[in-house]
């Protein structure tokens, strides 16, 4: 895996979606630009806020898409291209269904999984060779009740499960941006 240049977090747009479970790779992309002294910009020709932060691994950028999930896609795919950076370098945070609240999983390519956001980003880029962080929501139980959930807002004990998931990945984020995979996997999987 080489190093991260751009990491993408996935939600829907407005204070509307903002504290819901959809909205969890968004939490991620706002934590690492606080914790770098970042603030994201809306870029129009991206359809997106931008940000970029300086730590020891480089120069990275921070990405989040304001197309809704389901078109996520085009304004990752537009900004890979204008920045020549490869699917290879970009890292995905988005909400994971199947992992409880408090697991986070990083993983180097895959299928979309059902997620949307996913769905569209595999398309855009026409490759599904890019690394994800898959933030555990949990699920509702039954599949139709899936969209009601994901766009409802955690209860405070899943809340701070999140946000102890996200903080284990500002703890590892040196190796995950460093493009260690084996090694970052192994350390943030024991931790969560």
């Amino acid at each position: 895996m080489p190093a991260i240049k751009c990491v993408v977090g996935l939600g829907n747009p407005g204070p509307k979606y903002a504290e819901t479970r959809h909205n969890a790779g968004f939490w991620l992309v706002d934590e690492l630009a606080r914790a770098h002294g970042d603030t994201l910009r809306a870029e129009k020709k991206f359809s997106a806020e931008v940000g970029r932060i300086a730590t020891p691994a480089g120069d990275c950028w921070l990405l989040k898409p304001m197309t809704y999930m389901n078109h996520s896609g085009r304004s990752v795919s537009a900004f890979a291209s204008f920045y020549r950076i490869a699917p290879s370098e970009i890292l995905v945070a988005y909400d994971e269904l199947d992992l409880d609240p408090g697991v986070v999983r990083l993983k180097v390519g895959g299928g979309h999984g059902g997620h949307n956001g996913m769905r569209d980003i595999c398309s855009a880029l026409g490759t599904k060779d890019f690394n994800r962080i898959r933030i555990g929501i949990g699920h509702p139980g039954h599949k139709d009740a899936v969209v009601d959930y994901v766009l409802s807002r955690p209860g405070k004990q899943d809340q701070a499960a999140i946000e102890t998931a996200i903080d284990q990945v500002m703890r590892h984020w040196e190796l995950i941006q460093g493009g260690d995979a084996q090694k970052a996997m192994n350390s943030l999987h024991a931790a969560t």
